[in-house]
């Protein structure tokens, strides 16, 4: 452009002074006088600065630009796709490192590289954006690295199956936080020797050594709801999980903005709950939400099942298998609601390794309907036993709706009374005829496969 403005010039020149040399002296000029040389300046189209040129991008776009310049090593801020200095900053030291002009704005070929670059190190680690079922927060986790997940009322913990990596998000309540008292409070933790740490008003960040272990901790509150994230890993896996570390800790949103946190979470393509067996003719009760909305629902072990009825107040749905034999039907007569619960149910595969292993969770009643602490996911629609071993209810998983920490669900969990359910089988026609209080023979895994 600058070339071509400059011939522009010079030929605009060129022309007059031709035209000059056929025009006639001016009137009372004196003659062989030269004209006075005009002193002239080159127009130069204007330099737009390198954050013009970032806020002219769309926000899916900064976003996107934020995470791949995380996963290179070159931008540890937050990815929200605001502009910034640390954002142009991590742009021209991208540019440096792969031997390119620092201007702080990628070209298309630089950004291609970026992209490449940031994908294949995200499928090495097997990198998802997720939220984390009871507190709404976002965070990213290396799936191929932490396969394992847990999740209860105080937050989700996900693991290695060695347990050489773990991240834990965890939420509580405490009464007038400030980060200042929050890092105190964990670099006191024991065994825990911290050598780099920051402080600021809104979070904290501190990472050294924990026993055996290096840890990361990033930490905030919001009112009085704290949300602290912990990585820890084992030193011999440094390589491989520190650069993972930078993103985690970018990709960390723990109070998500309103308007995205208010929307319920997306439905897995695949669902897993537990249903209990309640007839000889193939009964089984389930969970409304885990068995809405699928092409396809499966019971190991007995085949495809069909969804017969649902109850939307309760949150509870009526499933029948056909063509089973020997089942073994739990009974439903005799329990109460007391205060010691005990869950029988079939946490999600990724919680026990792929596994469908029935295990127990022992919770308490609070008030007339809350279960705390929550069961883990893949346990809605379990049974749920009173001290006597009876059957007193089924427990259904509520998902978190998050719009700021004041409207955080007080329980994430909750128990359908045995009249209740008893009253949901007799209004669609179901006779309950099992004796056996054998919960674990009535328990089966519900699949839930969706578009």
């Amino acid at each position: 452009m600058r070339r071509l403005a400059t011939a522009t010039f010079i030929c605009a020149i060129a022309a007059g002074s031709s035209a000059g040399a056929q025009t006639p002296p001016t009137q009372g000029a004196l003659p062989g006088a030269q004209p006075k040389p005009v002193a002239t300046q080159p127009i130069r189209p204007g330099v737009q600065a390198p954050a013009d040129t970032a806020n002219a991008m769309s926000q899916a776009e900064r976003l996107a630009l934020q995470s791949d310049l995380a996963w290179v090593g070159q931008y540890n801020g937050a990815i929200t796709g605001d502009v910034s200095e640390r954002m142009v900053n991590a742009i021209k030291e991208y540019q440096k490192l792969k031997g390119g002009k620092p201007t702080g704005v990628l070209n298309p070929q630089e950004r291609a590289v970026l992209a490449d670059t940031a994908r294949r190190k995200q499928e090495g680690v097997g990198w998802k954006l997720v939220t984390e079922p009871t507190s709404g927060a976002r965070l990213g986790i290396p799936t191929k690295l932490v396969p394992q997940q847990t999740s209860d009322a105080n937050g989700s913990k996900w693991t290695s199956p060695t347990g050489t990596v773990q991240v834990v998000l965890s939420r509580r309540k405490e009464a007038n936080p400030t980060t200042a008292a929050l890092a105190d409070r964990e670099k006191k933790e024991p065994g825990r020797t911290v050598d780099y740490s920051v402080v600021k008003p809104d979070f904290f960040v501190l990472s050294g050594l924990q026993n055996l272990k290096k840890f990361y901790i990033r930490g905030t509150f919001k009112g009085d709801e704290v949300r602290i994230l912990t990585i820890l890993y084992d030193q011999a896996t440094e390589n491989t999980v520190e650069p993972v570390v930078i993103a985690m800790s970018s990709a960390f949103t723990a109070f998500p903005a309103a308007a995205l946190a208010a929307q319920p979470a997306p439905r897995r393509s695949v669902d897993y709950g537990t249903g209990v067996i309640v007839s000889q003719d193939g009964a089984i009760i389930a969970d409304r939400e885990v068995t809405d909305a699928c092409v396809a629902i499966t019971i190991p072990g007995f085949g495809p099942a069909e969804r017969i009825a649902e109850d939307k107040e309760r949150g509870l749905a009526l499933l029948r298998v056909y063509g089973p034999r020997g089942l073994k039907p739990l009974a439903l007569s005799g329990g109460a609601a007391k205060s010691a619960i005990e869950i029988v149910g079939i946490a999600d595969p990724q919680s026990q390794g792929g596994s469908a292993a029935i295990s127990i969770v022992k919770t308490q009643l609070v008030g007339e309907a809350a279960l705390a602490p929550a069961p883990g996911l893949g346990f809605s629609g379990a049974a749920a036993l009173d001290g006597d071993g009876k059957f007193a209810g089924i427990a259904l998983l509520k998902p978190a709706v998050v719009a700021g920490a004041a409207s955080v669900p007080a329980a994430q969990a909750v128990l359908v009374n045995a009249d209740a359910t008893r009253a949901f089988l007799a209004a669609h026609g179901v006779k309950p005829d099992g004796s056996s209080l054998d919960a674990r023979a009535a328990t089966v895994r519900v699949i839930c496969v969706r578009k």
